[in-house]
């Protein structure tokens, strides 16, 4: 029986992409899954691939994370696993990136993921276990141009995560950080579409850019983050506490 068998897991961002890609592997090791985002169908087509349940939540808003917890708890019950996993990029030159931009990618990347631990955590400890994944970026480890308010927001939750971990280390609730490069997501898409119109290239050369960013030169994929979350839940992983780990096919230090 998989440790997660029967336990209650959220998985943020879960419509698409990494999101999606989490909610199938814990459904499929037994887990209740809830998945959360805006879209409300593209949250229920998973929501019923799943057999779990979908929930509506925006964390651009200052209510969003507690107004989320709350349906989670009123509609499933107590959650056993957390996987903050929302986020929103932003590729914009210093000079561009208004006050609005770097609040609204801090308060998606960030406050909300600090407002769902602070939600969630203490609960977890005084029921004796618990798991929470954060999935940040390379861009949290590491700076890219363009990407101010991206980058500023990911080396935040990757903080957040050390620290929460020294706070939680005698306590039975782990919390670790899981820094993909570029995934083969919309996200990357969108990177791609960027790159080709700034750079006047064809979308395949800007894909190829971002494929060049691994030592593997490829793009890294959903389900390869999805067994990384994954791998970080077993009893035999509680040793794995307070880290960041990368998954870019090599690239040292990003």
């Amino acid at each position: 029986m998989s440790d997660i068998q029967g336990k209650v897991a959220l998985v943020t961002g879960g419509s698409r992409g990494i999101g999606a890609a989490v909610a199938r592997r814990l459904a499929a090791a037994g887990a209740r899954v809830v998945v959360s985002g805006r879209d409300a169908s593209a949250l229920e087509s998973i929501a019923r691939e799943v057999k779990g349940e979908a929930v509506v939540a925006d964390l651009a808003s200052p209510d969003g994370a507690s107004g989320l917890l709350e349906a989670v708890a009123q509609r499933v019950g107590a959650i056993d696993v957390l996987v903050a996993n929302a986020g929103i990029d932003a590729p914009h030159k210093l000079g561009d990136t208004s006050d609005a931009i770097w609040d609204q990618v801090l308060r998606v990347n960030a406050t909300s993921v600090f407002q769902l631990c602070r939600g969630t955590i203490p609960a977890m400890v005084g029921r004796g276990w618990g798991r929470v994944v954060v999935v940040s970026s390379t861009a949290g480890l590491a700076g890219y141009a363009y990407s101010a308010a991206y980058c500023a927001s990911k080396h935040a939750v990757v903080g957040l995560v050390r620290a929460l971990a020294a706070e939680l280390a005698r306590t039975p609730v782990t919390i670790n950080a899981v820094c993909p490069g570029f995934v083969d997501t919309s996200m990357a898409d969108r990177a791609v579409s960027n790159i080709a119109s700034k750079t006047r290239s064809s979308a395949e050369g800007a894909r190829a850019t971002l494929e060049k960013m691994s030592p593997q030169q490829r793009l890294m994929t959903p389900e390869e983050v999805a067994h990384a979350v994954f791998s970080l839940l077993p009893h035999e992983a509680r040793g794995i506490h307070g880290q960041a780990l990368a998954i870019n096919g090599g690239a040292y230090g990003a």
